[in-house]
């Protein structure tokens, strides 16, 4: 069903949420080739999109067939088309590894504008040819200190003036090349020494000095018209000091969206990560309440099924919950319509 039959059908004439619920999901799964779990996944859960890791990817040529199995269990479903992404960085965080794949440098690697556009524009065509049409890059966080940031192998550049510029650089040569772009890890992590898929980190530097610093590479990229944003797992103490970015309605919702304006897709990032250590109802709650679009859950298991559940609770419960999710769902399938 062509996106702008499905969005006025579902979203606008007759709003759905059985139906709706699922593009708010984008998951991981096992396997390299289409199988069963897969195809319960699309056409059971509805979900939006999909993302491969190393433990998916063998060949240009099963990449390719995988891609194309995807979407047309969706087209039969008669579902708008899937999010297939993947992280395609370059450097230590590249899913698409030699012999079968060319590599690329990380962010550090690259010294100029016109490295990053080149090796933007091929990675980019290769993605694109491969089934691929988000890449969760690029990396927009600063390494204040690269002797000891998180960041240090990933980020552009010590500078917020030079991470804005790559970022800005990649973003536009990505989408014009029909990639979408996501830029993390919103409001920024460059500060970190811990790493939060192991735990979760915290962050007490004041407001004022991440929107002068850690933020001017996102408002460059916002400004580019990035087609998405994912929100960090760490804790901001000064801004929310309860709520991880990812599940903080003060930081996605009132930072992202009204402070910055920014009106296209916002993720989480992996909620399997064990700086999360909240339930799957308590994470979907709080991820509807921050008006974030998509829910990434990357290792097959039950959490999938039961973020869709309280999804669906929640949009039959709560009024609030239901008008965000709708909202989700429309930017989500408007930024189909443009890129897929």
């Amino acid at each position: 069903m062509p996106i702008n039959d499905y969005l006025n059908s579902f979203l606008i004439n007759n709003p759905k949420p059985d139906l709706t619920a699922g593009q708010l999901l984008m998951f991981g799964f096992d396997g390299t080739k289409f199988n069963s779990d897969i195809r319960f996944l699309i056409q059971k859960l509805k979900i939006g999109g999909v993302i491969l890791f190393k433990r998916n990817i063998e060949s240009p040529g099963q990449v390719k067939d995988l891609c194309m199995a995807m979407q047309e269990a969706a087209l039969s479903a008669e579902l708008p088309p899937l999010f297939i992404a993947v992280d395609q960085e370059g450097g230590a965080v590249a899913r698409l590894r030699k012999p079968s794949f060319d590599e690329y440098p990380g962010a550090s690697g690259i010294k100029s504008l016109k490295e990053a556009e080149e090796i933007s524009n091929e990675m980019s065509k290769v993605l694109n040819n491969l089934g691929f049409n988000m890449n969760m890059a690029p990396v927009l966080d600063i390494a204040f200190d690269p002797s000891t940031s998180i960041m240090k192998d990933r980020a552009y550049s010590d500078s917020p003036e030079g991470a804005a510029e790559f970022g800005r650089t990649v973003v536009k040569t990505f989408q014009k090349n029909g990639i979408m772009a996501v830029g993390k890890h919103f409001p920024g992590i460059g500060r970190t020494v811990l790493d939060s898929h192991l735990t979760l980190p915290l962050l007490d530097t004041e407001k004022e000095i991440l929107i002068k610093n850690d933020l001017v590479p996102f408002k460059a990229a916002i400004d580019e018209n990035v087609s998405g944003i994912m929100l960090s797992h760490i804790l901001y103490k000064n801004i929310d000091s309860e709520w991880p970015a990812s599940l903080s309605v003060k930081i996605a919702g009132d930072l992202l969206r009204c402070e910055m304006g920014y009106k296209g897709l916002a993720l989480t990032d992996d909620l399997d990560m064990k700086a999360i250590n909240h339930d799957i109802k308590t994470c979907i709650s709080r991820i509807i309440m921050a008006n974030i679009d998509m829910t990434l859950i990357c290792s097959r298991n039950s959490n999938q099924e039961n973020a869709l559940d309280e999804i669906l609770r929640l949009c039959r419960d709560n009024s609030n919950a239901s008008g965000n999710a709708f909202k989700s769902a429309e930017r989500i399938l408007i930024a189909k319509e443009k890129f897929i």
